[in-house]
């Protein structure tokens, strides 16, 4: 991370816990920056420094003036559109960077040799080896936090199937009354409603346990 964006990074920390003071506003953030809510909160507890990038990134996404992260703010400086953006998790634009900070390359020279001895090899410069690992594992957290969005939705459409079970149970239970089957089919319908709702029931746990995994790709 640069000068100004050490220097910054204080402020866009507060300002970022401005953004997400409210009862799951970090986690409609993330969602809205296709980021991992987890390391979000490692940044917002400031257990994690995150780049200039990314802040232009929550600006841009959240539809804040360009920036408007630079300077401190109070709750009342918060733009109506932007609290409209993280209430309703409407996104104003996409973020596919990284909040992770690139270290600056070193401008320090190595010592001169002590007279009489030979120079000792010079150590293999690893920064372009760690940009490349930041980007690979940027690359990795986007297709990560891509697919817990779609895992997130299953996971919202098997908790609200769009027909209520008791719902659909009792409309069934009437068509029985009225076609009065023999004991066999009455038994055989029973049964295929319990193992339907029994089975929504497993793929649901199975859905979650994915999410938890996925969601922790990345992040060690």
């Amino acid at each position: 991370m640069d000068d100004t964006g050490t220097a910054l990074l204080p402020v866009w920390r507060a300002n970022l816990v401005l953004l997400t003071r409210e009862v799951g506003a970090a986690m409609r953030l993330a969602r809205m920056m296709t980021f991992s809510a987890s390391y979000l909160k490692l940044m917002l507890s400031g257990q994690r420094d995150f780049s200039e990038e990314f802040v232009r990134g929550v600006e841009a996404v959240t539809g804040l003036p360009p920036n408007w992260m630079d300077a401190p703010h109070g709750v009342a400086d918060v733009p109506a559109d932007a609290r409209d953006a993280l209430d309703n998790e409407s996104p104003r634009a996409r973020f596919r960077g990284t909040a992770h900070p690139v270290r600056k390359a070193s401008v320090l020279r190595a010592p001169e040799p002590i007279f009489g001895q030979q120079p000792a090899a010079p150590k293999r410069d690893d920064t372009a080896a760690e940009i490349e690992a930041h980007r690979r594992l940027a690359g990795v957290r986007k297709f990560r936090d891509l697919a817990v969005q779609d895992v997130r939705k299953l996971e919202r459409y098997l908790s609200l199937p769009p027909v209520d079970a008791p719902a659909l149970r009792a409309r069934i239970e009437d068509v029985i009354s009225a076609a009065d089957p023999d004991d066999r089919v009455r038994a055989d319908l029973a049964g295929r409603l319990e193992q339907i709702e029994k089975h929504r029931e497993l793929l649901l746990r199975h859905v979650s346990k994915l999410h938890e995994l996925l969601a922790r790709l990345g992040d060690e």
